[in-house]
């Protein structure tokens, strides 16, 4: 955690595109799970990225309470 704080101070550039690119890649292994569970129902193909929105609106309400 050190290592992330002094690198946001010291180059916050090269922090901001590091936590950029690890949300895109979160983002797309969650994709990537949620097409590997829904794909043998023959669901439509945005179905994935909806129950990963989903989730995410689950996740966002419960930590507001």
């Amino acid at each position: 955690m050190e290592h992330l704080r002094r690198l946001q101070i010291e180059r916050p550039v090269v922090f901001w595109v590091v936590v950029l690119a690890g949300f895109f890649v979160a983002f797309q292994l969650l994709l990537f799970v949620a097409a590997l569970l829904l794909g043998p129902f023959g669901l439509p193909a945005w179905a994935p990225i909806a129950v990963v929105l989903a989730g995410l609106v689950v996740v966002a309400r419960r930590q507001q309470r």
